[in-house]
């Protein structure tokens, strides 16, 4: 590896350490999530989050945002947003007599859209296009978007009533998905012993966050990492975890080309963020998750006696050697 990217590679590996330790001073737990939230900046994807309300998934945002200095807006789902609401609309100035465009909150550099699946599907459909395309089209004018653009949406799946699930299509818009649960017991008491000192306090703690990365060098970043050395047996290997899904007796519907390029993408990002300019088997195994689970549909009959996704992914990974 030349020595500027040995340079660039070790930078992206020391700021996310960086931004790691400085966040888990008031997020307790969460790692993974952090992990992916800049694996999928640094590769130009998005993220899907499924968890239970109460789990520190806007204060995360909101920290690494900061920590990024990126611009960020927030949506709430809900079912009377129109797509004018997040893409903004043209309004006519009669003081200058012109349209002038009023931007939605979709113009941003880091849009977070809590519950999702509470957007009409029309809604769902304007923020996806304009997730995958990386522009808005009004009154057929088309604008581009922030640059680096990254959404996070979160959704609660454990409820139903008022909601609209996300269909395949538009699952597969999302590099990843990862599932929050409840903290374990010792974490939830380290909660309440941050509780009780007075350190979850956002409106404390946000003051003295500054920023320790620019857009600009998160481009720079996502530049060094496809620079990651892949060699063709890495490529064989997430190739033949991608088919596995296609012919699972659980699966109906397996994984597209969209999932392999994920997969990929993330694991050359995860690499630099351990520091190194080429991938290994692991990097690929830690992100089948999330790069797989959103992206599969079980057949019936697996559904209905209980099988998971994420149970059948991980028989895959566990099953799939390198060849």
């Amino acid at each position: 590896m030349s020595d500027n990217l040995t340079e660039r590679i070790e930078t992206i590996a020391n700021t996310y350490e960086d931004i790691r330790l400085i966040a888990q001073q008031v997020v307790v737990g969460n790692r993974t999530l952090i992990e992916e939230i800049f694996i999928s900046m640094i590769s130009g994807g998005h993220l899907l989050i499924e968890g239970v309300p109460g789990t520190a998934k806007t204060t995360i945002c909101k920290i690494i945002a900061r920590l990024i200095d990126y611009d960020f807006k927030r949506v709430q789902g809900a079912v009377d947003l129109q797509p004018a609401d997040i893409i903004g609309v043209r309004i006519y100035d009669r003081s200058r007599n012109e349209f002038i465009l009023q931007k939605g909150p979709i113009f941003t550099n880091f849009l977070m859209v809590d519950e999702i699946n509470r957007l009409t599907p029309k809604t769902q459909g304007a923020l996806l296009e304009a997730m995958s395309e990386r522009q808005a089209t009004i009154d057929g004018t088309t604008y581009p978007l922030g640059d680096p653009y990254f959404v996070i949406a979160t959704q609660n799946p454990h409820e139903a009533e008022g909601t609209f699930p996300l269909i395949e299509a538009q699952c597969d818009r999302f590099m990843f998905s990862t599932v929050l649960e409840h903290l374990d017991p010792e974490s939830e008491l380290e909660v309440l012993r941050r509780e009780r000192a007075g350190e979850l306090d956002w409106k404390v703690y946000q003051n003295r966050i500054t920023p320790v990365l620019s857009p600009a060098e998160v481009k720079v970043m996502a530049a060094a990492v496809r620079e990651v050395r892949v060699d063709e047996t890495i490529l064989g290997y997430i190739r033949d975890i991608v088919l596995a899904t296609r012919s699972h007796g659980d699966i109906r519907l397996g994984a597209s080309s969209r999932a392999s390029i994920a997969l990929l993408r993330g694991s050359m990002a995860r690499a630099a963020l351990n520091n190194r300019d080429y991938v290994i088997p692991d990097d690929v195994r830690a992100l089948a998750l999330p790069a797989l689970r959103h992206r599969v549909i079980l057949s019936r009959e697996a559904a209905i006696t209980g099988v998971t996704p994420e149970a059948v992914i991980t028989e895959i990974v566990e099953s799939v050697g390198v060849s």
